[in-house]
């Protein structure tokens, strides 16, 4: 039996995932408010480019939520400064049992759904893949990892076999946690580490670990992320050394365009406020000091508000 699935915020990110499990038999429906893209899906198709080459996927798209219907699972994908709007507007895809679910980056958009949509429709995870935008309907597949999936609760449910199921036959390799605040902030230190690196210095993944100056900034903001996460208690995953969990991340990564990066070369928000931001916001709640993180922060706002501003000149 088929799952209606909805892909809210059908990026770089979303289109992989909604044209992966299209391709498994599941009824998928990418629904992005960028009009050329879902145009160009529509009328095209979805290019996904690969080191294996191109393939064309038709897959349903749409820029309205009400064309969709009510979907047995939203998947939320958009930026996490648009969690709140984007998933108030998209409240019709929602019948008893939907299952909503985050595999956003940064701390909070949870917290910000289970407001919108209630705790118990939600789950959370985290995605160890990357994909890139080329063009309105083209994406770069960039690379595979595994998609981490738990419940709030850190139980083992039911629902949760279920997506796992889904999601294996789609080849997204689901890994179901019961430590669900260890992955998200296993995850948040990758961020911390690449994210306002890549995108300050614009270089690929890999160049952290080439560079001894920004493979000591990596280091330093990822190792203040790590004091936090110890003062707050939490269990990391994986476990181990993080500092070398990150610099693995970045060898498996290393011709990746990181999306903090992407969005900066585009002229668009950042997620720093839920990725560097969110170390300092609790490093001081904590009383930890987060120099680093706060320094990466703001210079990621100066350089955002610069290349925002320089966009609209040249438009």
């Amino acid at each position: 039996m088929e799952t209606k699935i909805a892909v809210l915020g059908a990026g770089a990110m979303g289109s992989l995932y909604g044209t992966m499990l299209s391709e498994a038999g599941e009824e998928v429906w990418l629904l992005n408010h960028w009009k050329e893209h879902i145009h160009a899906i529509r009328e095209k198709g979805l290019t996904i480019s690969s080191a294996s080459g191109d393939r064309s996927v038709f897959v349903k798209a749409t820029t309205d939520p009400t064309e969709i219907g009510q979907a047995d699972l939203v998947i939320v994908f958009v930026k996490s400064y648009d969690t709140r709007d984007a998933m108030s507007g998209a409240l019709s895809l929602l019948r008893e049992e939907t299952m909503v679910l985050t595999l956003q980056n940064g701390l909070g958009n949870a917290e910000q759904l289970a407001e919108i949509v209630g705790e118990r429709r939600l789950l959370a995870g985290t995605s160890g893949f990357g994909s890139t935008v080329l063009a309105p309907g083209h994406i770069r597949h960039a690379g595979s990892g595994d998609t981490m999936l738990g419940e709030l609760s850190g139980a083992k449910t039911t629902r949760l076999e279920e997506l796992r199921r889904v999601f294996d036959s789609a080849g997204l390799r689901p890994v179901i946690t019961e430590n669900l605040q260890g992955v998200v902030w296993g995850k948040l230190l990758v961020n911390v580490g690449v994210n306002p690196v890549t995108a300050l210095a614009r270089v690929k993944n890999g160049q952290i670990l080439d560079i001894p100056e920004l493979k000591d900034i990596m280091e330093r903001a990822v190792g203040e992320a790590f004091e936090v996460s110890c003062r707050k208690g939490i269990t990391l995953f994986p476990a181990g050394d993080p500092l070398e969990h990150v610099r693995e991340v970045i060898r498996r990564t290393k011709d990746n365009v990181s999306s903090m990066r992407q969005d900066i070369e585009k002229g668009n928000q950042t997620e720093i406020d839920v990725i560097s931001g969110a170390i300092v916001r609790e490093g001081n709640a904590l009383g930890v000091p987060t120099p680093v993180n706060a320094l990466l922060m703001n210079l990621m706002k100066g350089l955002e508000k610069g290349s925002r501003n320089n966009q609209s000149k040249l438009r």
